[in-house]
């Protein structure tokens, strides 16, 4: 696959050129989003009010991102962090994983003094993520898709890492359902690599599905990282025995899901070979 970036994709133009062949991905994307947004538009309103009420500053936090093809655009998020607060300790922490075989576990797993009251929280449920439905509906984005990353780690990636780009960008995606915090970067990219190359209907509604218990695991294991991180002593307190069980369930339900796409990818092969 030719993963070269042409001079006039890296314009800035706000939108990305859709690929013909995946309308039913901007379908699916406006379906979900029309029919969830009862549910979001009171959520966003109570995350946007919690965040003004906890720290002063604007609600929502803009930043350049990289998404289709090195298209660049501008990502929302809600912030999570105090304004002004130093990005160079993201890029040194991001220089590190990007060159080392270790778990790409976020700063903030452990504490960071630069994130709101609550922050940690909203980061770890992905809904400080919410408002990049606009860039969803702008077509800058896709429900399912490798993360949009930054301009300077962009700028590190090797020429194969770029095949992660040949597809819209998203909010969950197959390297969040497939272990997250527990892969290094070469995997995630791989992972990315991998849905590029095979998206479908299916595999994006899955990969949605498997989203809920993936962010319950998430969750979950900030919180023992912080408590453990806070204090060591009585490290071995563990979960509530609700916590454990809520955990052992997710964890089924992303198993099965796992399972059930890997005979999905079989089958397609055997399929494939069959035709030939």
């Amino acid at each position: 696959m030719d993963c070269s970036i042409e001079a006039h994709q890296l314009d800035g133009s706000p939108f990305v050129k859709a690929d013909p062949d995946l309308h039913w991905k901007r379908t699916l994307d406006a379906l979900l989003i029309l029919l969830a947004l009862p549910f979001l538009i009171p959520l966003a309103l109570f995350i946007a009010l919690l965040i003004r009420t906890v720290s002063v500053g604007p609600v929502l936090f803009k930043q350049e991102r990289v998404g289709h093809q090195g298209r660049r655009f501008m990502c929302f998020k809600f912030r999570t962090m105090f304004v002004d607060a130093d990005t160079t300790l993201h890029q040194g922490h991001l220089h590190q994983l990007m060159n080392s075989n270790t778990p790409m576990m976020k700063m903030d797993s452990k504490g960071d003094p630069r994130i709101i009251p609550f922050g940690v929280l909203l980061r770890a449920s992905g809904l400080d993520e919410l408002p990049q439905l606009m860039n969803v509906l702008r077509g800058e984005m896709s429900l399912v898709g490798p993360r949009p990353c930054l301009p300077y780690e962009y700028d590190k990636y090797l020429p194969w890492q770029k095949e992660r780009f040949e597809t819209v960008p998203g909010l969950t995606g197959l390297w969040q359902v497939s272990g997250k915090n527990k892969t290094t970067f070469v995997e995630m990219i791989q992972l990315d690599i991998r849905y590029a190359k095979n998206r479908t209907l299916w595999w994006d509604l899955k990969i949605i599905l498997m989203t809920i218990p993936a962010l319950v695991i998430q969750m979950l294991e900030t919180r023992q990282a912080r408590r453990a991180s806070a204090r060591p002593v009585r490290r071995t307190a563990g979960y509530s025995i609700g916590a454990v069980r809520l955990h052992s369930f997710a964890k089924a339900v992303l198993a099965g899901a796992i399972q059930a796409r890997d005979c999905e990818d079989v089958w397609m092969q055997k399929e494939t070979k069959l035709n030939l």
